[in-house]
């Protein structure tokens, strides 16, 4: 059964990859190369006409071929990045299924929830995506610390807040969501307060740094979105039923 779980994890996260490749293709590697040029402080013009036209046009050829071999770099990393993360999720899915809160797919949701918040949200509030042209505090391997402690404060709290979610939900929903979040809140906070700086935006405007950093969140919560879904579809597909609905017909049957 783990194999099987391996296969559909494998499948889900080729599919969510494909998508996040694309992604960086189209919209994350402009951006990222327009906040390159800014960092660099070079110009698109300004140059003397009428001379250079060949140096000119064999330049541009070969951006264009740069473009083109980067977006096909991009696609196939993100299928790389996806399949690494299916494969993850489908085995964390076979051995947390049971402490999971939820029916059906939502408990992919959950896990996907959880998932994000511990590989994401919680270094990121300390170390923020940075921005081409950032002024990096500390040294590389301070800051892999850092991450990776995160990391393992943002595990605990989603731990925690699905630990407490089960104690409290019992047929009060609404007082379980709550209890979930408060954990995550707490640690929104503290880390808004107590964290050091730990990455400067450099000459970047500050607005394109905030739109850069949100496309940055928001396209790793799709693919995690993406994962879950397609996990839980191939789950529906195959037949799988959660271990919720299993225990509950041992329970029933006579």
């Amino acid at each position: 059964m783990l194999v099987d779980y391996l296969e559909r994890g494998v499948l889900a996260g080729a599919i969510a990859g494909i998508a996040y490749g694309v992604y960086m293709a189209i919209v994350a590697n402009p951006l990222i190369g327009y906040m390159e040029t800014l960092a660099d402080g070079r110009e698109h013009g300004g140059h003397a006409h009428g001379t250079g036209d060949h140096s000119h046009e064999a330049a541009e050829h070969a951006h264009a071929v740069s473009e083109a071999t980067t977006a096909v770099v991009s696609v196939g990393s993100g299928v790389l990045w996806g399949i690494l993360l299916g494969g993850v999720f489908a085995l964390a899915f076979y051995f947390l299924e049971p402490a999971l809160p939820g029916r059906g797919r939502l408990k992919t949701y959950v896990l996907a929830g959880a998932g994000f918040l511990t590989v994401s949200v919680a270094p990121w509030l300390v170390l923020p995506p940075a921005t081409p042209g950032a002024e990096l505090a500390f040294d590389p391997t301070v800051r892999s610390a850092i991450y990776v402690g995160m990391m393992v404060l943002g595990a605990l709290v989603a731990a925690v807040s699905i630990y407490g979610y089960r104690r409290v939900s019992g047929g009060r929903g609404l007082l379980g969501v709550v209890t979930a979040a408060i954990p995550i809140v707490s640690l929104v906070a503290v880390t808004a307060v107590a964290a050091p700086t730990v990455v400067e935006s450099g000459s970047t405007p500050t607005a394109l740094v905030t739109a850069f950093r949100g496309l940055t969140v928001l396209s790793q919560a799709a693919l995690w979105t993406l994962v879950a879904g397609s996990f839980g579809w191939l789950q529906a597909r195959a037949g799988v039923r959660s271990a919720t609905d299993r225990r509950e017909d041992l329970l029933t049957s006579p």
